[in-house]
């Protein structure tokens, strides 16, 4: 059935982005002020580059652009295409801390402010957090440990 679909009821084979769809999808009628830009591992580990506009929350119309890599150049080059006019447009774009990504958001969005999305501020929050009670669970080892020699040399009874 789905074969049938796909060869005679869908036009697929007309589909006039079919020679360049497993590299890179644009839809530029998609842009809004407001994008997100990040990478993904779809199907067999395979990563891609998604953008995808805010306003439309994962529905009809979010899907800006999806681009096999996350190499910044190729992905550069293929957002290039989508007119000038319609990337001014964008305010703000949401991305990653990556580099490559930032690089992608001031070459292809000039005019857009750069948020780090919050789930990668809040990972590295709690990576610092981690790191600081790590270092005073040391200290106090440490200082536990110096009173128990105390304790042990002077033979009186050790009270933590």
């Amino acid at each position: 059935m789905q074969r049938q679909y796909k060869d005679h009821l869908s036009d697929f084979t007309q589909w006039k982005e079919k020679k360049h769809a497993k590299r890179y999808l644009i839809f530029p009628e998609n842009i809004g002020p407001h994008l997100s830009l990040d990478e993904t591992a779809l199907s067999q580990g395979e990563l891609y580059t998604i953008i995808t506009n805010k306003r439309a929350k994962g529905k009809k119309g979010a899907l800006v652009a999806i681009i096999a890599g996350t190499k910044a150049e190729p992905i550069v080059n293929q957002l290039l295409k989508i007119p000038s006019p319609l990337r001014s447009k964008v305010r703000e774009i949401i991305l990653d801390m990556a580099f490559s990504m930032k690089h992608i958001a001031s070459k292809c969005f000039p005019k857009a402010i750069q948020v780090t999305d919050r789930f990668h501020v809040q990972k590295l929050a709690i990576e610092a957090l981690q790191d600081l009670r790590v270092k005073h669970r040391w200290v106090a080892i440490y200082k536990e440990n110096e009173q128990l020699q105390k304790v042990k040399k002077t033979k009186e009874r050790y009270i933590p």
